[in-house]
């Protein structure tokens, strides 16, 4: 990478660092820390919720669809669009009166309210400990973006330097300097995508004429991918925008119930097509550039073996001239990064609200709590980084995490807001019932019916749990009535 690229680079990283700063001399307290004094507007929320919802992860994981499968890989952020809009319809109207009225901090509070502390502590439990892998996920994509992107440079370095500058920002700045970031890194990745990566990309590969004579016709058809894989995408990624914790952070933090929908609106649009279809689209450059030769001084000829997830990198360092190299390398590092602070803080808020202030009951004033919540932070980043080191695959590591989460939280979910009939054991069952049969099946690696994902029967098993617990153990307590 030329000097100019780097330089520009490393002022990205520099202001990023300054942000996080910043809101380190602003944070008073936990509620500033995790919810941002719950006073955001729609604009930076909504930025910040896609930024955080596709992220770098996504951003890398399209590429490899779109080098795999061409622009059927966009369905899958099509599914995201969905997860967004109901749950801005259903869900919002409900979570947010509650999170004012409670001052709550956390997605499993909502379960001590309706269920019981020890729901709470096992909710606590499985979604940090998906939101670990998350930040994981997020901190490989940027190693894998650097390490195809800097000479030189191999996967280990470029994990710890990743994963130190995304971890330091995030632990000095909390939630603020998280949705701030996400909305500046937003604007960079977009404006990178629009105006540098796709323009300069297709022309780099020759337009059109390449794309048709080097790819087949399915690469621009939106149906070349099997429905199983649709839908297992759609059971991975809706049920999510009900089980985030980063999402219901964002939505205690808004000043009211219409400016957190607004944001869920402006998320979903910017999710599907537009993330969606600039991935696949630099991902399909990416192949054609590859069929091409494009990649051979990289030591990567036509038609030999390529980690799908590395095209488009090794594209924009192949095409781009100096200078916007280092922007465009900029837009994809906010990218990865506004995902891995914001998990990092979903984990971190977990563990410290759910589970450690209930085992240990951590108490003292409010420059305390602070302190011991950044030092959390920074113990789950660490933990995060070392994930990354043993994994090699993005969107892999992504879908298990999610996968998980979705199991075990979603049935609870719609016991607590959607059903009359709800019980505490009930609750309690599912969850260990759902996360641990789809990590059975993830395990074992049983080849199941049609190919369908572990999480379907994961969810179905948490489903049949729930309903019969409260079916054959019935409680007449006030927690049971909606």
């Amino acid at each position: 990478m030329h000097w100019i690229d780097l330089a520009v680079f490393v002022l990205y990283m520099i202001l990023v660092l300054g942000i996080g700063f910043y809101f380190l001399r602003r944070n008073r307290d936990a509620d500033d820390y995790y919810v941002g004094s719950r006073r955001m507007g729609s604009v930076h929320v909504g930025l910040s919720v896609v930024a955080t919802d596709v992220g770098g992860g996504f951003s890398i994981g399209l590429g490899g669809l779109g080098f795999i499968i061409g622009m059927a890989g966009s369905w899958m952020l099509f599914t995201g669009l969905i997860g967004a809009w109901i749950s801005a319809v259903l869900l919002i109207p409900k979570v947010h009166p509650l999170g004012k009225e409670l001052k709550l901090f956390t997605f499993p509070e909502l379960f001590r309210h309706f269920y019981s502390p020890r729901v709470a502590m096992a909710a606590g439990i499985i979604s940090g400990i998906g939101y670990l892998g998350f930040t994981s996920s997020q901190i490989l994509a940027g190693a894998k973006l650097a390490s195809a992107t800097f000479i030189d440079l191999d996967m280990t370095s470029a994990l710890i330097i990743m994963g130190v500058i995304a971890i330091v920002y995030t632990v000095m700045g909390g939630i603020k300097a998280v949705i701030y970031t996400d909305t500046f890194q937003w604007i960079i990745l977009m404006g990178g995508l629009v105006f540098i990566g796709i323009p300069i990309g297709y022309t780099a590969i020759g337009g059109m004429e390449a794309i048709r004579e080097t790819l087949g016709p399915e690469f621009l058809s939106f149906r070349n991918v099997a429905w199983q894989t649709v839908v297992n995408w759609a059971v991975t990624i809706i049920p999510i925008w009900f089980v985030g914790m980063t999402l219901y952070q964002r939505i205690y933090a808004t000043r009211n119930v219409k400016e957190a929908q607004k944001a869920w609106y402006i998320a979903g649009i910017f999710e599907w097509p537009f993330m969606a279809m600039m991935g696949v689209i630099l991902g399909l450059f990416s192949r054609v550039a590859f069929e091409n030769g494009m990649f051979e001084y990289l030591g990567y000829a036509a038609g030999g073996g390529l980690d799908p997830e590395q095209g488009l990198p090794m594209l924009l360092r192949t095409i781009l001239p100096v200078g916007l190299m280092g922007l465009m390398m900029s837009a994809y590092f906010s990218a990865i990064m506004s995902t891995a602070d914001s998990c990092m803080m979903a984990a971190s808020g977990n563990l410290l609200t759910d589970v450690l202030s209930r085992l240990f009951k951590i108490e003292g004033n409010q420059r305390v709590m602070l302190r011991f919540s950044q030092g959390l932070t920074l113990f789950i980043g660490i933990i995060a980084l070392l994930i990354a080191a043993t994994m090699e695959n993005v969107l892999e590591l992504m879908l298990y995490s999610y996968a998980f989460m979705v199991s075990g939280l979603l049935m609870p979910v719609i016991g607590a807001f959607f059903l009359k009939k709800r019980t505490p054991q009930a609750a309690f069952w599912s969850m260990l019932t759902g996360g641990g049969t789809t990590l059975f099946l993830t395990a074992s690696g049983i080849s199941l019916p049609l190919g369908l994902d572990p999480n379907i029967f994961g969810i179905s098993a948490s489903a049949l749990v729930f309903f019969s617990v409260v079916f054959l153990f019935p409680d007449p307590g006030k927690k049971s009535e909606s």
